[in-house]
């Protein structure tokens, strides 16, 4: 277990958020402003995959700075944390299923009906769980392995993950309106009021599983491929910036806040400097 260092400062953290943006944001810009036609430029290309990765990237460049390969390999190392107790494996792939099938149960109590469900084979999001598990180290290392830590020093864990879920939506807003990306005519706020109690489960479950970047990945996975179950987009393409949105969207935000809430009641208090150790734990 290692102490805080220079890397650490509230001014590396501000840096590292100011860099993912800007480097994110420079290249979705690039892709909306290409023209038709250009593979290396198109929704899932080359240059579009760059922002995607940038948290990662830009996380291992700062590190690398501040600490040299050591501290690379230090970082690099929580994505082989996979000895924790099963029962975290078991809530990392069924949170977003549990969230969805709880409003889908809340939602025919206040209404009276079933709202639509989807029909996407479970074998075959089971197979998109694993195979873009790896995929997410790219967010993951940026926003759970370099800024959450380093953020809960400072604002405790709690706090920590509900600035982090807001700054981690906020980074999504581009895709709001470029035209492809699956979240265009979606409500934003909606979608920033989702993703900021995700963030506390995801920031719980790393806690609890003391820096394992290989779990909160694989809950990244599952809630990518396993949101679903109970559909929430709007069928109608709306204003990004407006709150409107499916009963069901209003419904899952509700129940993600009801569980968030308390985790965050967990959190007050928590010892959070296992989360920068190298060292695998059994939990």
């Amino acid at each position: 277990m290692r102490g805080l260092g220079p890397a650490d400062t509230p001014v590396a953290v501000i840096g590292f958020f100011l860099l993912t943006f800007a480097l994110t944001w420079a290249t979705w810009l690039a892709v909306e402003m290409a023209a038709p036609g250009q593979r290396a430029f198109a929704v899932g290309g080359p240059v579009f995959l760059l922002g995607v990765f940038a948290p990662g990237l830009v996380a291992l460049a700062l590190t690398a700075h501040a600490e040299g390969r050591a501290g690379v390999v230090r970082l690099l190392a929580r994505i082989g944390r996979w000895q924790v107790g099963g029962r975290w494996y078991v809530i990392a792939i069924a949170y977003m299923a549990a969230m969805k099938l709880l409003a889908a149960l809340t939602h025919r109590i206040v209404v009276g009906a079933w709202p639509m469900f989807g029909d996407t084979p479970l074998p075959l999001m089971a197979g998109a769980i694993l195979v873009s598990t790896w995929a997410q180290a790219g967010e993951e290392v940026g926003w759970r392995g370099y800024a959450l830590p380093r953020l809960a020093t400072h604002l405790g864990l709690g706090g920590a993950s509900v600035l982090l879920g807001v700054i981690w939506g906020l980074w999504h807003l581009p895709l709001f309106f470029l035209q492809g990306s699956g979240s265009t005519g979606q409500s934003f706020p909606i979608y920033l009021l989702h993703v900021s109690a995700l963030s506390v489960a995801m920031s719980w479950l790393y806690w609890k599983t003391e820096g394992s970047l290989l779990l909160v990945m694989l809950m990244h996975a599952s809630v990518n491929n396993t949101t679903g179950i109970v559909p929430a987009a709007v069928q109608h393409a709306v204003d990004p910036m407006s709150f409107q949105g499916s009963l069901v969207a209003w419904v899952t935000v509700g129940v993600s806040w009801v569980v968030a809430a308390l985790l965050l009641l967990r959190m007050r208090g928590a010892e959070t400097s296992a989360m920068l150790s190298s060292e695998s734990h059994q939990s």
